[in-house]
């Protein structure tokens, strides 16, 4: 019975990871269906049932998900995201190469505190209504921000969701990121912008004057409810500050984001039922069915046996076992969400942890892997599919032969930059 269970069980999940990458079905409905399947297979054969199910959901993580996402709806509705990039394009004074980093730099820094997939689709639409406006092609400031994107979000605990299950699971604060995955982000994100701006040179070798329609656009008419933005940076800032002051407060990232989103509703007053329109619920859902279906191999064992497998490899130095965990999830993410990577890696790791083996180090290669394996295909990240549906408006749509063609090498430079960062701090990295 044993081993007919572990069979259905991995057969579930596999089946549900394939129709989540055929896209046959939403990814949420997907999930669902998954986790459905896995709770009646539970049920028949006596591995899992409704109440461990419950237990396998991390309300942490989904807490922490919610709480952002209600003060991103409330960002997205004044108007801020459009005025800071109508803004950026106006101080590129019609140099793509400099509107390149600005647009960019934006992107990035808006995504280690927001939904990288939230932040590309408010700054996409602009990025190619300004590349119209002064002549240029939209294609090289898309396919940076979308990983420039991928990149920044790797820098914070809330900038990604693999970071967010990861610092559930292995107890990391937002200071923890930001010593040992900040740093790295840095370097990489310069190292992935040259090569972004080496591969795209034939598109960005050009100097333009700055059209007098894209000079005649004003950020404040962007910029619809200027109070109403102030009041929620504020917010948005006091969680972080929170986030930071984690250790001492003892509060959970979770209730800190759920907080921070009440008082800044409180405070805004807005049409709440149209902040809930704006809620990304789908995301959600597709994290509660992939928790469910998860959990139900995990009850099998089925995580008992990777598990031994890479404890084979366990007895390699650090540094190298690390490495190739990187390098396996960044592969990995390139094909299939980095979410459902990740979700499946965490009770592999616990279940080495609790075999006495050290893991920290194992940890941030899974954050490393998990975030910058995202950009090697036009499927590795959701921020990709939705810029490359955005550009089909244009006349030079991303094709998945092109991203591939350029975000690969991308994705390669990403993991081998960081992978040598973290040979040089793999001391940090095992918290030694």
């Amino acid at each position: 019975m044993h081993q007919a269970a572990l069979i259905i069980a991995w057969l579930i999940l596999f089946s549900t990871l394939a129709l989540i990458l055929s896209e046959k079905l939403p990814r949420s409905v997907a999930a669902m269906l998954g986790g459905f399947l896995m709770v009646a297979a539970g049920l028949i054969f006596g591995f899992y049932n409704e109440h461990e199910a419950v237990l396998s959901i991390d309300f942490n993580t989904l807490g922490l998900l919610l709480g952002m996402m209600i003060l991103v709806a409330l960002l997205e509705t004044t108007g801020f995201f459009q005025f800071i990039a109508i803004k950026a394009a106006q101080m590129s004074r019609g140099k793509p190469v400099l509107l390149l980093f600005m647009l960019g730099g934006i992107t990035s820094i808006v995504s280690m505190f927001l939904d990288n997939v939230t932040t590309v689709v408010l700054i996409a639409p602009v990025t190619i209504l300004v590349s119209e406006i002064m002549g240029i092609n939209p294609l090289p400031y898309l396919m940076a921000e979308a990983m420039l994107s991928n990149i920044g979000g790797v820098a914070t605990l809330v900038g990604d969701p693999p970071n967010v299950l990861i610092a559930s699971a292995a107890e990391f604060t937002f200071v923890d990121f930001l010593v040992h995955s900040l740093p790295i982000v840095i370097v990489v994100w310069f190292s992935v912008l040259g090569l972004i701006r080496w591969l795209f040179r034939k598109e960005l070798d050009i100097s333009k004057e700055t059209p007098e329609a894209l000079q005649g656009l004003d950020p404040k008419q962007a910029l619809k409810d200027r109070k109403g933005a102030v009041k929620v940076i504020v917010m948005i800032s006091i969680a972080v500050l929170f986030f930071l002051l984690e250790d001492w407060i003892g509060i959970t990232p979770a209730m800190i984001a759920l907080g921070a989103a009440t008082l800044a509703v409180i405070w805004v007053s807005p049409s709440f039922k149209e902040v809930l329109r704006h809620i990304e619920w789908e995301v959600l859902v597709f994290f509660t069915g992939l928790f469910i279906c998860v959990g139900g191999v995990e009850a099998a064992g089925g995580f008992d046996i990777l598990a031994g497998w890479i404890h084979g490899a366990s007895s390699l130095p650090p540094s190298v076992f690390g490495l190739i965990i990187l390098w396996l999830v960044a592969l990995l993410s390139a094909f299939v969400d980095n979410v459902p990577i990740t979700i499946a890696m965490i009770p592999i790791i616990l279940s080495l942890e609790s075999s006495g083996i050290p893991v920290q180090h194992l940890w941030w290669a899974v954050v490393f892997g998990a975030g910058f394996g995202g950009n090697g295909t036009v499927i590795g990240s959701t921020a990709n599919v939705v810029v490359a549906g955005l550009s089909e408006k244009t006349r030079h749509p991303i094709t998945p032969r092109l991203w591939s063609k350029r975000g690969f090498p991308a994705m390669v430079l990403s993991c081998l930059v960081a992978s040598v960062l973290y040979l040089v701090l793999i001391d940090l990295m095992m918290g030694v």
